[in-house]
């Protein structure tokens, strides 16, 4: 019998193979139906699936990771298999599609889209590494998320806001930075700044203007 561990809140897919696990045909729904841990009876039974048809994704999605075995219970002379989604919820990573992806390495224009999108990529990549091998270690992975919306008047008002911003920052890592803390930790702070895509009812969201 496995032992029950708390499922993580998240889990990051980095190759394609996984990708096109995850993707294919009701894989989707069966990870939403498996949110709890079920056997693959009573799920063919709530999804109206065929029994065998339903084992083959199982089986699949168990050797990729994206479900996990709880517990087997013998019934008579069988033994029932109790599953669940390995996480959550499931993110596919910029690095599953290899080099199509963005590189924050190639992107020198730090007011791009394409670098906001690369540096945001590498942070889910890196944080979600950091975080599986804390809970390996039975320990808590330390972050620290800010999240504020703010509106500007006109470009010049958002241009005198990233200045300041960028001078506010610079005074504090002057002030903690200790590079000569043997002891110390180090970690990495990134700021974004992006529209608020605006509200739409129905189709999809409006691209916001640039100014």
């Amino acid at each position: 019998m496995a032992t029950p561990v708390a499922v993580p809140s998240l889990q990051v897919i980095r190759d394609s193979r996984r990708v096109v696990s995850l993707l294919r045909g009701s894989r989707q729904e069966i990870l939403q139906q498996l949110a709890g841990p079920d056997s693959a009876s009573g799920l063919a039974r709530r999804m109206g699936i065929p029994r065998q048809r339903l084992n083959y994704h199982l089986r699949e999605l168990e050797r990729d990771g994206l479900v996990e075995l709880v517990e087997e219970r013998r019934r008579g002379n069988c033994v029932e298999r109790i599953v669940r989604a390995s996480a959550r919820a499931f993110v596919v990573s910029p690095e599953a599609l290899g080099g199509l992806a963005a590189g924050a390495e190639r992107e020198l224009d730090r007011a791009s889209a394409a670098f906001q999108v690369a540096t945001a990529a590498r942070v889910l990549r890196q944080v979600s590494e950091l975080d599986a091998a804390a809970r390996e270690a039975g320990r808590r992975l330390v972050t620290l998320t800010l999240d504020s919306q703010i509106r500007f008047a006109d470009a010049r008002s958002r241009s005198s806001f990233a200045t300041d911003l960028a001078d506010a920052l610079a005074r504090l890592l002057v002030k903690y930075h200790d590079p000569d803390a043997a002891e110390g930790l180090t970690y990495r702070l990134t700021t974004l700044l992006h529209p608020v895509p605006p509200p739409t009812p129905a189709g999809p969201p409006a691209t916001p203007s640039a100014r």
